[in-house]
């Protein structure tokens, strides 16, 4: 299987599989000297570990990371840093009854149909276990341009929609993200999505969700017209998440309603310094960032194993039916939350070492 790689200077490459012994990545292309301990990115793996709460899969996992290569003395090295993951709490019994039909809307029949096998276990790689060792990669990207960006710079997601719910966006508030389950940025809606949520789960279905991830303290000049744009490869970065259905950068596909005035970000001189006066292009114009806050937000699809029955084949090409069994987030766009920001970071240490690189 090929292209697991992501990046260009800044490059990880992840491996394993849902149910396998451990799943890792191999990070190329840090620079050297970044302080950096296990801690660091222990923090932003707990962040989308399972079974934290009654609203995500009840899969038992630490998800300790342990570094095996590339950092001396708590400094990188300069060389490939090599990271693991163990699984502990595979219940691969639970896909036993299942594991010759097609789950609708997973990839077990795409998968099997390119390339004549595929692992039942869990969706094997095209699980989203896999998103552990992004979030890791994610997590020493986050050191680094905290690092050459200095305290200004930081990455904060949140779920602005939970199924049919949305939020206020303008009552974001970073501090109430970190305090409740759904990483919800407003917190007069929180009540109301755990109600919302329960109901869900109690029957037997699922519901998808909207992320917004944003990128404060970001330089003018990161991307590149016209191959290297830096919102192209922010939208590739969300796309290849698991279960990612849609991107926006800014306004997004919203901005079709706007008219030109209304699109259009006016700037103008405050002292020394260049001012807009909004930001529906998401602090990108033309590939290259504005200086202003980056804004990406994606759609994530509904857990596709639900326990309500649906219609399928198997793969003998007979007509039967599936009920989901096992332990699945009602929403599994909750736990992307931490996956966006690790996706962003990664792309924006990317563009960061290429404009270095041309650029000086």
């Amino acid at each position: 299987m090929s292209f697991n790689t992501f990046g260009k200077i800044f490059r990880f490459t992840t491996w394993g599989e849902s149910h396998g012994p451990a799943i890792g990545c191999v990070v190329d292309g840090c620079p050297p000297n970044i302080n950096i301990k296990e801690q660091d990115i222990q923090s932003e793996l707990n962040k989308r570990r399972p079974g934290q709460s009654k609203f995500t899969s009840q899969r038992k996992e630490d998800d300790k990371i342990q570094i095996l290569s590339g950092i001396f003395e708590g400094k990188t090295t300069g060389t490939p840093i090599s990271l693991i993951i163990y699984n502990k709490d595979m219940r691969s019994r639970d896909y036993e009854t299942i594991k010759n039909k097609f789950r609708p809307g997973h990839a077990d029949f795409t998968y099997l149909k390119k390339y004549g096998i595929r692992d039942y276990r869990g969706g094997g790689r095209q699980s989203a276990r896999e998103t552990a060792s992004r979030v890791a990669a994610g997590a020493i990207a986050k050191k680094v341009l905290e690092n050459k960006l200095g305290k200004k710079f930081e990455v904060v997601g949140a779920v602005t929609q939970l199924g049919i719910l949305g939020c206020d966006t303008k009552k974001w508030n970073d501090k109430i993200i970190r305090k409740n389950p759904f990483f919800c940025p407003d917190k007069s809606i929180i009540k109301l999505w755990e109600k919302y949520l329960l109901s869900i789960r109690k029957s037997g279905s699922s519901c998808g969700a909207i992320i917004e991830i944003r990128a404060r303290g970001i330089p003018v000049g990161l991307g590149a017209p016209i191959y290297a744009k830096l919102d192209m490869d922010i939208a590739s970065a969300m796309m290849s998440i698991n279960a990612v259905k849609g991107v926006s950068i800014g306004a997004g596909i919203n901005s079709a309603q706007l008219t030109g005035e209304e699109n259009s970000d006016e700037i103008f001189q405050k002292g020394k310094k260049i001012k807009f006066n909004s930001n529906n292009a998401g602090g990108i114009l033309g590939g290259i960032s504005t200086g202003q806050e980056i804004i990406v937000s994606f759609a994530v699809k509904p857990t596709s194993s639900i326990l309500k029955k649906r219609k399928t084949i198997d793969k003998f090409g007979k007509n039967t039916s599936i009920s989901v069994k096992g332990r699945h987030d009602p929403c599994v766009g909750i736990r992307a939350v931490p996956v966006g920001e690790a996706m962003l970071n990664c792309v924006l240490l990317d563009h960061y070492l290429m404009n270095k690189a041309q650029c000086g």
